[in-house]
């Protein structure tokens, strides 16, 4: 498919979705609910356009949410099972929570006592454990780092009255194989495991790429049927894989300006439109283009605001890129939508889905308004 005839007439900047790919993903978590008994929720706080959530209700078992909004959207949109997590409640949001959602997970036994006595008949609480062993090297993207806030320590629990607790939640993953749950799921169990025989469900959180090319599936399989093998239901909430390679940015380059090399100005920003460019940092690829010096023409693409940093990264194409040229940015449905901003009164982003039948159909436009009612 070539994405610059296909998103020849959309207006940009423009988050596009590809619903075929987006389908190809879902059918992969689909069928390991069907294999292992599992069952998979969308983490919202990557990927929470819900305009779609009535095709993925088709195939997965609800939403996680990381706070009240999230939980209102997950409810409203999706239905299904609905499961919160946040390190700390407020006690207006509880109240609101605890009528929107069948599973709550408390971030500390401390939380808990607060609000035990406030968990309706029917809703089943949780824990969130912090099992001690990290599996990466991105401090920013590790809960079990020294000092880390999420999560209660075995040793924070240990001795503590827990009954009313039904099950266990961790989250300690950051786009990494099943490799790295098998040796995380070994050191909850080896820390909290003497709970299990009290418990009914089991959480592995997100993390997982379960839909990238060499996952490994067959190892995921064998630690939900492990879980199950001690009586819990397992829940997986992963974010990434729902949308994985499954959307674009549609941009435009507006100038190209000299400095030492040449720099592409666009109407797209680092900035305001894909922050994990910065915050990661992340080097999204682009249709057609390839690594400095790759190709024929090397160049630096930045965004349309007043910060300098607003840097995307430098690329090569086999032509040297002009005002009115369409740049393509793969991969770019997850974490985009959720966190994008309008510094610099930058606008946001149009939303289109590319349709199985080759449409573009523009679901949400944004203007003046959205920026001035955030303020």
């Amino acid at each position: 498919m070539n994405l610059g005839s296909v998103l020849k007439n959309v207006k940009t900047p423009c988050y596009v979705i590809d619903e075929a790919r987006l389908v190809r993903n879902l059918e992969i978590l689909r069928r390991l609910e069907e294999r292992t008994g599992c069952r998979v929720l969308l983490a919202q706080k990557a990927f929470s356009m819900y305009s779609l959530y009535p095709l993925i209700r088709k195939y997965v078992s609800g939403t996680a949410a990381s706070g009240l909004y999230e939980a209102r959207l997950g409810r409203e949109e999706m239905g299904g099972e609905v499961h919160v997590f946040s390190p700390a409640y407020s006690e207006s949001d509880f109240a609101e929570l605890a009528g929107i959602c069948g599973h709550i997970v408390f971030n500390s036994f401390g939380q808990w006592e607060k609000f035990k006595g406030s968990v309706p008949a029917g809703v089943s609480a949780g824990l969130r454990v912090n099992p001690e062993y990290s599996t990466q090297d991105k401090a920013i993207y590790d809960p079990c780092a020294p000092f880390s806030r999420l999560g209660a320590t075995a040793e924070s629990v240990r001795g503590k009255d827990l009954s009313g607790i039904e099950g266990l939640h961790f989250h300690a993953l950051c786009e990494q194989n099943a490799d790295a749950l098998e040796a995380t799921f070994s050191a909850v169990t080896e820390k909290f495991g003497y709970l299990f025989p009290y418990l009914k469900w089991i959480n592995f959180g997100g993390g997982h790429h379960i839909t990238k090319e060499g996952y490994d599936l067959p190892l995921l399989e064998k630690c939900v049927k492990k879980a199950r093998g001690y009586g819990l239901a397992v829940y997986l909430e992963p974010g990434e894989a729902f949308a994985l390679d499954a959307g674009y940015l549609a941009a435009e380059v507006l100038d190209v300006v000299h400095n030492g090399m040449d720099i592409a100005i666009l109407d797209a920003s680092a900035a305001c439109h894909m922050p994990d460019v910065i915050e990661a940092p992340y080097r999204p690829e682009i249709a057609g283009a390839g690594k400095a010096g790759e190709k024929a023409y090397t160049c630096r693409l930045g965004g349309n605001t007043c910060l300098a940093g607003d840097i995307i990264g430098d690329y090569s194409f086999d032509e040297a890129p002009k005002p009115g040229d369409r740049v393509i940015f793969l991969d770019m449905a997850i974490y985009t939508m959720v966190k994008n901003n309008t510094f610099n009164g930058t606008p946001l982003p149009d939303i289109a889905v590319l349709r199985e039948n080759g449409v573009v159909e523009t679901v949400k436009r944004f203007g003046y308004g959205d920026f001035k009612n955030r303020l």
